[in-house]
């Protein structure tokens, strides 16, 4: 049967995320023989992405290592996941998914936003899932723009220069957090999920237009406006940094 354009060009692109994820992983060296591997999949198209990745990733590598997927559902805040579409993406892929439940308290910290209390529960409940799991590896689905997202966040709000780093050793080296994902603009994976239907598989939480990092995002909307590589420029100052440069505090 022949194929349509459509398909066509989605199997182009899809080999080029693969390439473009594979020189990150090498460069990095996120991934080795005898890995297990949780990916947190958050019913997302960055994570959903991630997962067809790694997935593509172990067939075709010369060694052998483990994926296992996680979602993490937060209850009470108004949001939903379609289990059912997920459960049946992660069988295409053959790899095992697992569903853990939390109840965040949103009111516990009125200085912290909806999302970031949220976002930190279901992070620390896919840690324990790495320890129960025997994963040496958590895989998240953070993208360039996401780097560049947190760099702008965390310089505005709380005077720091810092963002995600591509691996960070975790519980003294029992566990590595890894992003790769990292060197892809968003763009891209956005024009993939269109090209497979890839659309968020979960009822959007109604926080989440009203945090700082959609306001952030606009503004980040606003400077590739003004440059069309600032976006990309940014993310690369943080390897061009010239301390010498800078003011410091005696």
């Amino acid at each position: 049967m022949e194929k349509s354009p459509e398909q066509i060009q989605s199997e182009k692109l899809f080999k080029k995320i693969c390439r473009k994820l594979g020189t990150t992983m090498r460069d990095h060296q996120m991934i080795e023989e005898g890995d297990h591997i949780l990916v947190g999949l958050s019913g997302g198209k960055d994570s959903m992405i991630l997962l067809e990745v790694l997935a593509e990733r172990k067939r075709a590598v010369p060694f052998d290592f483990s994926l296992t997927a996680a979602h993490v559902e937060a209850t009470g805040i108004g949001y939903e996941i379609d289990r059912e579409k997920l459960t049946a993406f992660c069988q295409g892929l053959d790899v095992p998914l697992h569903y853990r439940s939390i109840e965040p308290d949103l009111e516990k910290d009125p200085s912290k936003t909806a999302c970031f209390i949220c976002s930190w529960n279901r992070r620390k409940e896919l840690f324990k899932l790495t320890r129960e799991m025997n994963c040496n590896k958590l895989a998240l689905g953070h993208h360039r723009n996401d780097a560049v997202e947190t760099l702008l966040l965390n310089m505005i709000y709380h005077g720091s220069i810092s963002s995600l780093p591509y691996s960070l050793e975790m519980f003294e080296g029992r566990m590595q957090l890894i992003r790769p994902m990292m060197d892809l603009d968003e763009r891209m994976l956005e024009d993939y999920a269109g090209l497979n239907d890839l659309v968020k598989v979960e009822k959007s939480c109604p926080h989440e237009d009203r945090t700082q990092r959609e306001r952030i995002s606009q503004l980040i909307g606003q400077i590739e406006e003004l440059h069309g590589k600032g976006p990309y420029n940014i993310f690369r100052s943080m390897n061009k940094i010239f301390e010498e440069y800078l003011p410091k505090k005696d």
